[in-house]
């Protein structure tokens, strides 16, 4: 049977900002010209309107930052498809995964402070923590899982949150994943592998994530809005809701707690607050006149630190590389970049984009799933301030990349859609029903439902309805962030000694060969 290899956040995450900012040359460190970056700041009101009615995207906000001045600061659109409420510079939107460059400035503010060193291994703060190598569990640092080195395979534990297990759980069941080799030699970017280095880095502190989130940055700089706490999020009256298209609109469908991997994942903030965010990382750690960060600790975390693909695999022919929770690359003129952008197929997309020897930043939010429009927004300016000039289509090259890629993840390895040719009978329900484990995923159970069968996963045993497919294949529908359109379970034809279906093997759970149950049940 096939795997299903998730490639979603691998495509919308990390691709936009390594396509854009490849590796290659000496830094250039070229002055920026002022008028040319005021007359880039006077066409976005334009560009944003026009990228906005393209895409459809309810809302979105942006600010744009020079030295230790924010030259643009608004808000477009509407917090919620049907209402009228303004978005504004202080709407509150979650961030995604820009929640990551966001946490590597919370433990660069901890490293400044001596209270961590980005090569502690993680260990030191957390004796439970374990890989499947004993050797590369000794030798993991808190470096290593912010760059994505640590040897995990993509999206671990993403799947373990989706179904409902809670943070420790899904940090510690991830000791049940095979690194096969890949500890510092492989790129593999991994929500949980960065939240489980934060998670100890707060240990070692002496107090929550969010706490020491809220204590070091977010207080210290004014960001009156910005939490890692979803309940905080919700708690904000002026806050932008989730969208996904449905029927060619967008619609408010859905909600997203990204608690359990909040480090990587789990930050909200307004714009507002987010452009003292890059007034810190472009002013050297000052804010208002005041050194907050050590100006080294915050460039450390937007070096380069592994290679995600090499110049012969990139689409610009040069080789791309991951930073500490920042893409960390130069772009064709030598300059030095960073960026990272942020996806919610539930209805997000953000990103954000430095030219740090420039001085220059601008950060993008809005309130749809993506299709794109951050990203093209961020770059069609970035090159306007940096060039005086736009080289692409950027809207139409994100949109058509972002949307295919959406399309083929929804898909699984199997089109449910058409049916079989040939159908073939189920065996009797008894068959099949039962409890069946594996120690990644834990129990689950296939159970009667109202005449027909019902797939139970993860700790709340939540019921999801089987349709028969054809002979001892069914098939359901998954729901979660990372949900496909339909998935098969697929019961092993051998019978055991009882005329029970000895295996089962769920597509949707089978990213990396961890999709197989055996029957627990006798």
């Amino acid at each position: 049977m096939q795997s299903f290899s998730s490639t979603r956040r691998r495509m919308l995450l990390a691709a936009p900002g390594m396509l854009l900012f490849s590796c290659g040359g000496r830094y250039n460190q070229s002055s920026l010209n002022e008028s040319q970056l005021q007359a880039a700041v006077g066409k976005l009101n334009a560009y944003a309107a026009k990228s906005m009615a393209s895409s459809g995207v309810p809302g979105m906000a942006i600010a744009v930052v020079y030295r230790d001045q924010v030259l643009h600061l608004k808000g477009y659109g509407i917090r919620k498809a049907g209402r009228r409420e303004a978005v504004d510079s202080d709407t509150v939107f979650q961030l995604a995964s820009v929640s990551k460059p966001i946490a590597s400035t919370v433990m660069a503010a901890l490293a400044g402070r001596g209270l961590i060193h980005w090569d502690d291994a993680i260990s030191r703060h957390d004796r439970t923590f374990r890989l499947s190598d004993p050797d590369a569990t000794r030798l993991l640092t808190l470096r290593d899982l912010f760059c994505h080195r640590s040897g995990l395979a993509g999206h671990a534990g993403d799947l373990l949150e989706d179904i409902g297990y809670e943070r420790s759980e899904i940090v510690r069941r991830l000791r049940y994943l095979p690194i096969d080799g890949r500890f510092r030699r492989q790129y593999a970017y991994t929500n949980f592998g960065l939240s489980a280095a934060a998670f100890a880095a707060s240990a070692a502190a002496g107090a929550s994530w969010e706490d020491l989130a809220g204590r070091y940055l977010f207080e210290a700089a004014g960001m009156r809005t910005a939490s890692y706490r979803h309940a905080d999020f919700l708690a904000r009256e002026n806050r932008a809701a989730l969208h996904v298209e449905v029927n060619g609109r967008f619609a408010a469908r859905y909600e997203r707690n990204a608690d359990a991997q909040s480090p990587a994942g789990g930050a909200s903030a307004s714009v507002a607050d987010l452009a003292r965010w890059l007034q810190l990382h472009l002013n050297q750690g000052v804010l208002d006149g005041q050194l907050l960060l050590p100006a080294a600790a915050l460039a450390e975390t937007r070096t380069e630190q592994i290679e995600t693909a090499s110049a012969a695999d990139s689409p610009s022919g040069r080789a791309e590389y991951y930073g500490l929770g920042w893409i960390s690359n130069q772009d064709a003129q030598g300059r030095r970049r960073n960026s990272h952008s942020g996806a919610f197929a539930l209805g997000a997309s953000t990103c954000v984009q430095l030219a740090p020897d420039q001085q220059l930043g601008i950060v993008v939010l809005t309130n749809g799933a993506p299709v794109g429009l951050p990203e093209a927004v961020a770059t069609t300016f970035m090159e306007n301030a940096l060039d005086g000039r736009v080289s692409k289509d950027w809207f139409t090259l994100f949109s058509n990349g972002v949307r295919a890629a959406m399309a083929a993840e929804f898909k699984g390895p199997t089109d449910y859609s058409v049916p079989p040719a040939q159908p073939f009978p189920a065996r009797a329900a008894s068959a099949y029903t039962g409890r069946y484990t594996q120690p990644y995923y834990g129990e689950i159970r296939v159970q009667g439902n109202g005449g027909g069968l019902a797939l139970l996963l993860g700790p709340q045993r939540v019921a999801y309805p089987m349709r028969h497919w054809s002979g001892d294949r069914f098939v359901f529908q998954p729901a979660g962030e990372n949900a496909v359109e339909t998935s098969g379970i697929i019961f092993d034809a051998g019978a055991d000694g009882g005329g029970r279906a000895a295996r089962v093997r769920i597509e949707y759970l089978d990213q990396n060969g961890e999709g197989d149950f055996v029957r627990a049940d006798g």
